[in-house]
Order: structure tokens, then C-alpha cells, then sequence
């Protein structure tokens, strides 16, 4: 929590405890006006005295109000403060986080401490700005002003403390651990979630329904069970206070009546230790309650801070290198990468050039490294060795932003986010024209699909683009990296949901299109890969040919045998 406070604004922390100190000193206040009032005013019949003390009773208990509404109001903007800035910073580091570091969390716990864990945050400052600080003023004073008025009384509190503290502590004691197991249950429950929503279509073409129902219901009740056992532990604090509060008052009732008959003390006195014992009471009560929220705040605290705290695996230089303008170029030298944790290395010694206006084809089969590859050029994994340069400048000497510039990528999935086409389109260049647009998704052969919707540019994306085709979604996603005009274009496996007529097509328009740019097209089919001026013929993560599709056609045995499995006879 001591982590989480840094992120407050101290000026409003400080006007919240000012107007809680007002709002204390009122409270403290009454009590005494009102033993006054019974021993000089009701005892010896002066209207006077009551009347003008009942005023003052009404001021201090103006006072109160104002400042508790104030309290109340300063604690609201602190806490919900906190959560914007939590939430935002989590998003930002995440925004950076590289694919390590986000396989390292996974997406569900990252959403849960997003939204769930920060808003158990927001709830738990909310209690502790309004009542764990309140409390301890409440008490201290309240002690005080008892002792003051009828210090033969307080002995009562050293019988009825201690027990309820120890009581409190057993509660927590045990309460705590399970609050804890609760977070991480909800990360469970959350993930089972999220896959099934995700994955319904394969749960229902493999007639799952009753397994992924059973392992949601077992997840379920399991955070039930846990939940059921946490709060009936702190169920128990409620009638601990309960029995503190009436056993405080029969001590301080039976001792008092008898000071009162012996005359050793007044009625006043008793009526203010009594209202001053409850007023500490009251104090222990909200401490109690903030305890009872605490170790859930504790724990949603733990698990924010470990995303703030987990260090970028790849940081810009200190002193970085721009990027010149001269002809754009990518050199692979002698690369290597291994994912974190694997014993094998996932690339072994890559090596390319490509320069402007040249055409590369990564081809192989299905895990052989395509896809790693193209995610080293955009530096979303470090390479275990060797140096990937852009321009001849290492890609760990430039900022990644102006790395990420330079490079128009569509992904092997094609995602697409909710809004309209033109939103999507404008995502890597917001200041594409509608003209441009409408020429990119000519050569990326959506144009004639787009056209026929009723509002064209403003149609509208569903999140993830689920209102359009595989296919679609495919083109518009090319579209969108040709709007870049960027000088590296970057295609993984972007081609494959294209049927042979479009892709060819595709594949023609880009030509004129791309001549100034370094294009990379990552591809399983022979046909998407046989017109580029170099291919690579990848296989378990290493090169194991190179060369035109003439020369891999004669004399390279994978390439061969991945013509063979796509084409027959005269096609070959």
C-alpha cells in the first residue's frame, strides 16, 4: 500500500485530514457542552446557561456536518484520482511491455488488475482516507477528554481493549490468507472466462459445451467456497464490537452509579465518559472495518505494483541514433533468438540483406521461425545474438518509436478495432487523405467490397473487424499497412486467407506500388513467394536455402518438397 500512496496528491490528502481534524474536534466538543449543560444547567434550573450552551451545540454540530461533507468529498476525488492515474500508468506500461513480458502475465490477469484489483484499490483509499485516519484522532481525543472529565474510570478500557484488540488480530489472522487466495481465483475464473467467449465456435465444433460448463462451474465454486469462508471468518468482527460496546457500557454504568452515590462524581460526568467511551469505541469500529477491506487492498496493491514494477526487457539508448534518409536497407547478421525459457533457440544464424525497392519471401513450414523473424524487425523480442541493422545502424541504437515509423506491418492475424474503416485505415497515418485510402484499398483489392457498403469509409468495425470476413478483414488490414507509405512493408502470412485469383492480383498491384519501399512477405504457399527477387527457405529455425524460385525449384530439397505438397505435375 506504502507503493501505491506515492501515486496520491499529497495538497489533497493533507485538506482531507485538515477537515477531519475540524470534524473531530467538533465531535469531541459535545460531549462536555453536554455534561455542562446537566450539571449546571438542568441541576440548578439556569435557562440561561442551557440556552446559550444549546446554541453552541448547534454551531459545533454544523460544523461537524460541513466538515465531514467536505472530508467525504476531498477523500472521493483522492481515491477515484488514484485509480486514473493507476489504471493509466498500467496502460502505458503495458502499451510497452514486449511479448515476453506479456506472455509472462497472460491477458486476463493483466485485465483483472486493470479494473477489479485497482477498483478494490479505489475502495480500500476510500476507507482509509475517511474513517483509518478519522479513527485515530477519534480515539486518542476521546481517551483524552475521558480521562480528563473522570480519570477513575478509565481502568474500564484497559479490561475491554486488549480483549477486543486480540479478537481482532485472530480474526485477520485468519481472514487475510484467504482474501489473498480470492485475487488469484479471480484471475482463474476471469481466464476460463475469456477462453470460453473467445474459443466458443471450437467449443461447439467439438461438442464441448458440458466439459467447458463443468470447468466454469468448478472454477465458480471453488471462488465461492473460498469467498463463503473469508466472510464468515470477518462476520465474526461485527459481534466482537457488539459485545465490547455493551460490555464497556455495564462497567462504566455499574462503577459509575456507584461514584454517583457516594457523591464522588456528577451525572454529568458520567453521560460525557459514557458518550467519550463510545466515541473510542466508534473508532475502534471503523478501524475495524477498514481492516476488514485492508487485506483485500493489500493484496490488489501487490499485484498493480508488480506490473509498474516489472522493467521493460527492451529500452530505448540512452544516446540514440537517428535514422538518415538515405536508401532504406535491412541486414541480418548472423541473428539468433531463443523464446525465454526454451532450450532450443528458435532462429540459429540468420543472415540477409534487402535493400529499397526489393521484394523478400521468408518461406517454411508451419513453426520454423517466420513469424519470430518478422517481430525481431519491429524489436518486439531482443535477439539473443548477432544484429539486426536498419540503414547499417544496429536496431538497439534507435528509439523503437522511430524504428516502428519506418515500418508498415500487417499481422498474421488481421485485427482490426471497433470504429469505421476510415478510423482503421488512419491508424498508422492520420493524415491520409480519403484519396489514398481509397488507392490502397484498390492495390490491397478491398476497393470493390468497401465501395458496395451503404456508407463505405464509415461503415462501421465491430471489435476485432467480427463483422467481416477472414478475407476481408485480411485486405483491409494490408490497406492499412500500405496507407503508412512506409518505407519497410511488412506482410506475415497476410496472404494465406486470399484465394489464388485475389492474391495474384494483390501481388501485381503492389509491384509499381512498393518500389521505393523494402517489402518482406512471409508466406506458406508457393504462388504468394514465387515472383520475389529473394527467397528464404526457413526450416526448424535456420536457413536452409536462398536463392530466386528458379534456383530453389532446382536445387533446394525443402523447397522442393513444399512445391510438391502444394502443386502437382505440370504446375510444378
Amino acid at each position: 500500500m506504502r507503493k501505491v500512496a506515492k501515486f496520491m496528491n499529497p495538497w489533497n490528502v493533507l485538506i482531507t485530514v485538515f477537515f477531519m481534524a475540524v470534524q473531530v474536534a467538533g465531535m469531541l466538543a459535545m460531549p462536555t457542552i453536554t455534561a455542562n449543560i446537566i450539571d449546571f444547567g438542568v441541576s440548578e434550573g439556569n435557562i440561561d446557561y442551557i440556552v446559550r450552551n444549546g446554541f453552541f451545540m448547534l454551531g459545533f454540530t454544523l460544523l461537524t456536518i460541513v466538515s465531514a461533507l467536505l472530508n467525504v468529498f476531498f477523500a472521493a476525488k483522492e481515491s477515484q484520482g488514484l485509480g486514473h492515474t493507476l489504471r493509466k500508468k498500467i496502460y502505458r506500461m503495458v502499451i510497452y511491455f514486449t511479448n515476453e513480458e506479456l506472455d509472462r502475465f497472460g491477458t486476463s490477469t493483466l485485465i483483472t488488475r486493470a479494473t477489479n484489483d485497482i477498483m478494490q484499490l479505489q475502495f480500500v483509499m476510500m476507507m482509509v482516507l475517511r474513517t483509518m485516519i478519522l479513527a485515530p484522532f477519534l480515539m486518542i481525543g476521546a481517551g483524552a477528554m475521558a480521562y480528563s472529565r473522570e480519570p477513575r474510570l478509565a481502568f474500564v478500557f484497559f479490561i475491554t481493549m486488549p480483549v477486543l484488540g486480540a479478537l481482532i488480530w485472530f480474526i485477520l489472522r485468519f481472514s487475510s490468507p484467504l482474501f489473498k487466495s480470492m485475487q488469484r481465483k479471480t484471475d482463474n475464473l476471469n481466464r476460463i472466462f475469456r477462453e470460453g467467449l473467445t474459443g466458443i465456435r471450437v467449443i461447439r465444433a467439438f461438442n464441448k459445451d458440458a466439459y467447458e460448463r463443468e470447468r466454469f462451474d468448478e472454477a465458480n465454486w471453488d471462488f465461492a467456497q473460498t469467498s463463503i469462508k473469508a466472510n464468515t471468518i470477518m462476520a465474526f468482527m461485527m459481534p466482537s464490537m457488539v459485545l465490547a460496546v455493551s460490555v464497556t457500557n455495564i462497567l462504566i454504568t455499574w462503577f459509575g452509579a456507584q461514584f454517583i452515590s457516594t457523591g464522588d462524581m456528577q451525572v454529568g460526568n458520567m453521560v460525557a465518559f459514557m458518550t467519550y467511551a463510545m466515541q473510542i469505541l466508534i473508532g475502534v469500529m471503523m478501524v475495524s472495518m477498514v481492516l476488514f477491506f485492508l487485506p483485500r487492498g493489500q493484496v490488489a496493491a501487490e499485484r498493480v505494483m508488480e506490473v509498474l514494477d516489472t522493467p521493460n526487457m527492451i529500452k530505448d539508448p540512452e544516446k540514440p541514433k537517428n535514422l538518415t534518409d538515405t536508401d532504406i536497407s535491412i541486414q541480418f547478421d548472423n541473428v539468433s533468438f531463443r523464446y525465454h525459457g526454451a532450450e532450443a533457440t528458435a532462429l540459429e544464424d540468420i543472415n540477409f540483406t534487402l535493400n529499397k525497392g526489393e521484394r523478400l519471401a521468408i518461406i517454411g513450414g508451419t513453426g520454423s521461425g517466420k513469424t519470430t523473424l518478422a517481430n525481431l524487425i519491429s524489436r518486439l523480442y531482443e535477439v539473443e545474438s548477432g544484429q539486426i541493422k536498419v540503414n547499417g545502424i544496429d536496431i538497439r541504437d534507435v528509439n523503437q518509436g522511430e524504428l516502428r515509423r519506418l515500418i508498415g506491418f500487417a499481422p498474421q492475424k488481421a485485427l482490426l478495432f471497433s470504429g469505421t474503416i476510415r478510423d482503421n485505415m488512419k491508424y498508422g497515418r492520420p493524415e491520409a487523405t480519403d484519396e489514398e485510402i481509397w488507392h490502397a484499398l484498390d492495390v490491397a483489392q478491398g476497393k470493390e467490397f468497401v465501395s458496395g457498403l451503404p456508407k463505405q469509409l464509415d461503415s462501421r468495425v465491430e471489435q476485432g473487424g467480427g463483422n467481416f470476413s477472414g478475407g476481408q478483414r485480411q485486405r483491409l488490414s494490408i490497406a492499412r499497412a500500405l496507407v503508412t507509405n512506409a518505407d519497410i512493408l511488412l506482410f506475415d502470412d497476410s496472404f494465406s486467407a486470399l484465394d489464388f485469383k485475389t492474391d495474384a492480383k494483390l501481388r501485381e498491384a503492389l509491384k509499381p506500388d512498393t518500389e521505393d519501399a523494402a517489402v518482406i512477405i512471409i508466406a506458406q504457399r508457393i504462388s504468394t513467394v514465387i515472383d520475389a527477387d529473394q527467397i528464404i527457405v526457413l526450416d526448424q529455425g535456420t536457413v536452409v536455402g536462398k536463392g530466386t524460385h528458379e534456383e530453389l525449384k532446382a536445387n533446394n530439397p525443402v523447397y522442393q518438397e513444399i512445391m510438391e505438397s502444394q502443386l502437382k505435375g505440370e504446375d510444378i
